[in-house]
């Protein structure tokens, strides 16, 4: 059995595709997915199950869809991958409340990378790797120019961003 880290975008964001916590738990443990925990009201969670991971994928995006009657974009993670990516952030100290990690659904072409990299944003820094943007906003993410949406347009791939304390909140559920 494997541990998986579900991560939704834009659930339960102002006012906007709501989605109810215990009624997320309810829909996948419909799916025979087991030891379901919820951190907070936007989307993140973690599970053990012992399908694959693009097995699961369909099945809750389906699923949701279903029960929620919209779509949301979603992000799943095996749990080694998960604390890989913790593992290798470049964050000080100082910086880990202004951090944020943009997980990228698949591996952003070189070219988008390149081109992305080449640019500079006052009060932001970020690296670019094959599943993850490190992202770095001394003036707090709210006001920052690279949010999610930046990223995804840039880089033409998928993504969804958590804040340090949710990643590595987490990582320690899924231990």
């Amino acid at each position: 059995m494997k541990t998986y880290i579900l991560l939704l975008r834009g659930v339960n964001v102002a006012g906007k595709n709501k989605m109810p916590m215990a009624s997320l738990k309810l829909l996948l443990e419909g799916l025979n997915i087991s030891e379901i925990q919820t951190y907070i009201q936007s989307g993140n969670v973690v599970f053990k199950s012992t399908e694959s991971l693009n097995t699961l994928e369909v099945k809750i995006s389906k699923a949701i869809g279903d029960i929620f009657n919209f779509k949301v974009p979603i992000l799943l993670i095996e749990a080694s991958k998960f604390k890989s990516i913790i593992e290798k952030a470049i964050f000080s100290e100082v910086e880990n409340t202004n951090s944020y990690f943009v997980l990228l659904k698949n591996k952003a072409a070189k070219k988008h990378v390149s081109v992305l990299n080449s640019e500079n944003y006052e009060n932001e820094s970020f690296i670019i790797t094959d599943n993850c943007v490190y992202l770095s906003c001394k003036k707090g993410y709210g006001r920052a120019k690279c949010n999610n949406n930046f990223f995804e347009k840039k880089l033409k791939v998928q993504a969804t961003t958590r804040n340090f304390k949710t990643m590595y909140k987490l990582l320690e559920m899924s231990n």
